[in-house]
């Protein structure tokens, strides 16, 4: 059984930094490279602390936190400045937050993923509940769970089993409302553009909209042909590209009818559709999933999927503070109702 003199021997310093540093003791400031070594040793030692002791500090922190009324949130903001669908989402949680007298931060991933910077983020941020926007790992987030509620939105911790609220849609019954859709305005040859779950997106099995479209094709008794499908991982490029490269190679054989997985791969994919002088809805109907501000702009507008993501901002925001102020001691999993919004990309029946 690994000890803290193990651990002490091991680095090169006393045993008392060592608890001062797996404690997040902030009574005496421990050198950031020291720390790093400790929690180093830590891994490779497989050190496991007595859990009577942690369970003593935690209470003890605990009682000693002061209210600081922040809440912090993790997502890549390159990601909320580029996609819309979740900057809509933040708006919601930031004007909630800002409405209950909260202060809301940012805190990169990075923070949570490396121990050190872990300890430091949970203990001493003064954060009192977190949002996130990102997926992290799921050992991380037990050790947060000990110190303050999360609230997950939209589909990354769709399958945890750890006590985190969750804020999310049913991507798979959108996505079978998107194709039955187009189901009934006649078409039949109907393909398939968006991205995949994992770090680079390049599982489209296991991604719930693309179920949807399976599920609602196979209902049908239609033929899915996989030359009509394309994982874009969410890359409107690849989007672009994805589509010409389809109606360059099918043009004796093109579907007549597109969902495309979000708004933005579907206007993407769209004007591939226009450069190669096609005619939608006529030669090829669209319909997205999002119901973003610019899909009502596109040429032609573009039926979509209308998920209310400010809303579940909002629900985010609310769910967090209830837990932080004692309003609810449950962890929530909360579907959202969408709405089918038919615009001219979609609605002409083909009689196919």
């Amino acid at each position: 059984m690994v000890r803290l003199k193990d651990i002490a021997d091991y680095v090169g310093v006393s045993i008392s930094t060592v608890s001062r540093v797996i404690q997040s003791d902030r009574t005496r400031n421990v050198n950031p490279e020291t720390k790093k070594k400790v929690w180093d040793a830590v891994k490779e030692l497989g050190y496991t602390p007595n859990q009577n002791a942690r369970d003593l500090v935690t209470n003890n922190q605990k009682k000693n936190r002061k209210r600081t009324m922040k809440i912090g949130w993790v997502a890549d903001y390159k990601i909320i400045e580029m996609y819309p669908y979740y900057s809509s989402m933040l708006h919601g949680v930031s004007d909630y937050v800002d409405h209950a007298g909260y202060t809301l931060i940012n805190i990169n991933k990075e923070e949570l993923q490396y121990d050190p910077l872990l300890h430091k983020t949970i203990h001493e941020s003064g954060i009192e509940g977190l949002i996130l926007f990102d997926k992290i790992d799921e050992d991380i987030l037990d050790y947060a769970l000990e110190h303050i509620p999360i609230v997950g939105i939209d589909f990354s911790y769709a399958t945890t089993k750890l006590k985190i609220s969750l804020i999310d849609f049913d991507g798979e019954a959108a996505g079978i409302t998107a194709v039955e859709h187009l189901i009934q305005q006649g078409h039949k040859k109907i393909g398939f553009l968006g991205g995949g779950v994992g770090e680079q997106f390049e599982n489209l099995q296991e991604e719930s909209r693309y179920k949807g479209y399976l599920k609602a094709m196979q209902n049908a008794g239609l033929i899915i042909q996989p030359k009509w499908t394309g994982n874009t991982k969410w890359s409107m490029d690849s989007s672009y590209e994805i589509m010409a490269k389809l109606l360059e190679e099918c043009s004796d054989d093109l579907p007549t009818a597109m969902f495309c997985a979000s708004d933005m791969m579907a206007i993407a994919a769209m004007r591939a559709v226009n450069k190669y002088n096609l005619k939608i809805p006529e030669d090829i109907a669209f319909i997205g999933l999002d119901n973003i501000e610019m899909s009502k702009y596109s040429s032609p507008p573009l039926s979509t999927i209308d998920i209310p993501k400010y809303e579940m901002g909002e629900l985010a925001a609310k769910t967090v503070i209830d837990r932080i102020e004692g309003k609810t001691r449950l962890s929530l999993k909360i579907h959202i109702p969408f709405e089918l919004v038919i615009r001219e990309s979609s609605k002409i029946s083909i009689g196919k």
